[in-house]
């Protein structure tokens, strides 16, 4: 057993406890899980899924695309995520089941009490950096000091920010963060608004196809892609769990085998230039990555953590510790079948 599992195993009843408590918005709140009868017999057919799907999540794209859930008898709803905090809110909310969301975006729910836990790590991208263009004076980080930079907070972006200001010897007093979502982010950066922008892929591959200049890259600050689902699901629903996980695990082959068409399917949902979509796929996402999750994940997490202390979006770091320690849940990853889409 990993060590990710220990700590999971002394810790995750009261840590679950005191989120689906500290959650209200989430159904089952306080009581205990009931699991669906179809899910205890083990079919598919006629049990229902709302989950999303997302730019900065290729692997959601081939899925809906292939209709492999809906052919498996699922009665699927998807929901476009347009960043991790969106995702978030969608879980919390009730109206996914399973979104995906970078590891410090679904660290930072989990630890303000949502009842999310990760089943598969779906890619280890270069999803976020520090972008500019020219005429804003700002060509390095130092250049920040007293600059507006648009972020979306509660995301990669805008935690890969934070990350590069402390390296620099800056920090998030030293400039104004402008919370825009990704899309409004590079709209700010284009029309003066901003002076740099903490930038998402594809919409980034995009900007840069546009003139922009990625100004800071560090792949080490940006977290995993996250596939989180909702603890009254799991608990309800384990066979949907595992048929989403098997899905993605047949699309990370399929997506590896075909990359041409798996760019041209990013381009067609979000709307990029083949090529733009193309180096996404090709140069920034890394989808031959152990997919279940465990200790290299915690790792990176374990540095990202005490920002949410500093910056006060978490209480204390006692509630960061409890979330990390019941964030992963890795049965389904482990059991993992992507021959049952073949």
């Amino acid at each position: 057993m990993s060590r990710t599992s220990l700590i999971r195993t002394a810790l995750v009843a009261g840590a679950a406890a005191s989120a689906l408590l500290l959650s209200g918005c989430v159904a089952g709140e306080g009581q205990a899980a009931q699991p669906d009868p179809s899910a205890e017999s083990g079919s598919l057919e006629g049990q229902s899924l709302a989950i999303d799907f997302a730019t900065y999540n290729p692997l959601s794209l081939v899925i809906k695309d292939q209709g492999w859930l809906e052919d498996a008898g699922l009665d699927v709803t998807w929901v476009q995520s347009a960043g991790s905090n969106k995702a978030n809110e969608a879980l919390r909310a009730g109206a996914i089941e399973v979104g995906s969301t970078a590891g410090s975006a679904a660290l930072l729910a989990r630890s303000n009490g949502s009842p999310i836990q990760v089943i598969d790590i779906f890619s280890q991208p270069e999803w976020a950096a520090l972008v500019t263009v020219d005429g804003t004076g700002v060509s390095s980080v130092a250049d920040l000091k007293g600059a507006q930079v648009a972020a979306t907070k509660g995301t990669d972006p805008y935690f890969f920010l934070l990350q590069t200001l402390e390296a620099e010897g800056l920090s998030a007093s030293d400039i104004t963060v402008q919370n825009l979502q990704h899309a409004d982010g590079w709209a700010a950066l284009q029309n003066g608004s901003v002076q740099a922008w903490a930038g998402l892929d594809p919409i980034m591959a995009g900007a840069e196809e546009q003139g922009a200049t990625l100004f800071s890259r560090n792949v080490d600050f940006n977290s995993y892609g996250f596939l989180n689902a909702t603890e009254d699901f799991i608990a309800k629903k384990p066979e949907v769990a595992q048929a989403v996980v098997d899905a993605y695990e047949h699309a990370r082959q399929w997506a590896q085998d075909n990359p041409e068409e798996t760019a041209q399917i990013l381009a067609d949902v979000a709307g990029l230039d083949l090529a733009v979509a193309t180096k996404v796929i090709d140069e920034r996402t890394n989808l031959d990555v152990d997919h279940v999750p465990g200790d290299a994940q915690v790792a990176v997490l374990e540095k990202i953590g005490p920002i949410f202390v500093e910056l006060g979006d978490v209480p204390n770091q006692k509630q960061v510790d409890e979330a990390l320690a019941s964030l992963i849940n890795d049965e389904f990853a482990t059991e993992a079948d992507p021959a049952r889409f073949e």
